[in-house]
């Protein structure tokens, strides 16, 4: 049996792991024209935090992916790999001087360890006037370690991993893969015609500020996340823009909001600033499509369109992708 994964992101990375794990007949093939730090998932600063408005087909599917990644992550966290791999626990506090719903999160209260109210200390821990507040402790992925030993790990299982930059998925239809895995987040606009597919540009800086050891999030769509290697500050979220220039404004605003939070960054070194597209959807497509060819239908089982949530509920989605491929797999046989 002979599965294609196309895209290499964390997406990608982590379903092809997942198919190697629970189809061990299989033989499974990433294609991808970008890898590790040129994909979106290398700019990603990696905390398990889903937003309240990520969505899938259902609630209760929705909730089952956000569970599955979080146990996942946590699995990877309680092995000798977890250094390599880049996954750590992580705590941090979320203020907010206008909404109470702003801070509390409907998805993971009951997932994860903590998630509990900020105390009215804890709400004076930064400068500024913040009424609402929780506190949380989560697992942070650093995708510039853990794309590079998820991709070893593949390689290691006897993955194959091919550079090829596709027009369509049609194009495939000669390659005898028994199913494809589509995983090519922005790409699937192009790939796909996906229309409901809309980018969400994204600026961070990444600094030197090694006293930083919690994560701070705030209004304006302001953050502080220490990581393995730096502290990312953000953020923006410009929609529907395709520009991946680093912008100078985005830039200044952006020190500027971190800065009135923690004052203690004025100064911190950077390391490098870098710019992301979001793949939004709603929902996020994770579902089997049989594309007409002219060889016959070719069985794809799609997951793409996590938006700013791909590293969050990577693992999530890559099992129900699995679950679809056999299901894709057993409706062939019938035939």
């Amino acid at each position: 049996m002979s599965i294609c994964v196309v895209g290499a992101g964390v997406v990608g990375l982590t379903t092809a792991l997942e198919l190697q794990r629970e189809m061990r007949n299989a033989t499974v093939t990433i294609l991808a024209d970008r890898f590790e730090q040129d994909t979106c998932s290398d700019v990603a600063a990696g905390l398990f935090r889903p937003g309240t408005s990520f969505s899938g087909p259902t609630e209760e599917i929705t909730r089952k992916w956000i569970s599955d990644a979080y146990n996942h992550w946590d699995e990877i966290r309680k092995t000798e790999q977890s250094a390599r791999a880049g996954v750590c626990q992580l705590s941090g506090y979320i203020f907010s001087s206008r909404d109470p719903a702003i801070v509390r999160n409907h998805y993971i209260e009951k997932v994860l360890p903590v998630y509990r109210a900020a105390t009215e200390q804890e709400l004076q821990l930064c400068p500024g006037e913040w009424k609402y507040g929780s506190f949380f402790t989560t697992i942070l992925t650093e995708c510039r370690l853990f794309q590079p030993w998820a991709t070893e790990r593949f390689l290691d299982n006897g993955g194959r991993i091919v550079t090829v930059a596709l027009n369509n998925l049609q194009e495939l239809r000669d390659s005898k893969y028994d199913v494809i895995v589509n995983c090519t987040g922005l790409g699937a606009k192009r790939l796909c015609n996906d229309h409901k597919l809309v980018p969400i540009r994204g600026q961070v800086i990444k600094v030197r500020a090694n006293w930083i050891k919690t994560a701070f999030y705030a209004d304006f769509d302001t953050y502080i996340i220490p990581g393995l290697h730096g502290v990312t500050l953000g953020g923006c979220r410009n929609f529907d823009s395709y520009n991946t220039e680093v912008s100078r404004h985005d830039s200044a605003a952006i020190r500027e909001r971190c800065e009135a939070l923690l004052p203690s960054l004025k100064g911190a070194p950077v390391i490098r600033e870098s710019v992301g597209l979001r793949p939004h959807r709603d929902p996020v497509r994770v579902e089997i499509e049989l594309l007409p060819t002219s060889n016959g239908n070719l069985r794809v089982v799609h997951n793409y369109g996590h938006g700013g949530y791909g590293v969050t509920t990577a693992p999530g989605t890559a099992k129900y992708a699995v679950q679809l491929v056999r299901e894709a797999l057993q409706a062939n046989s019938k035939l």
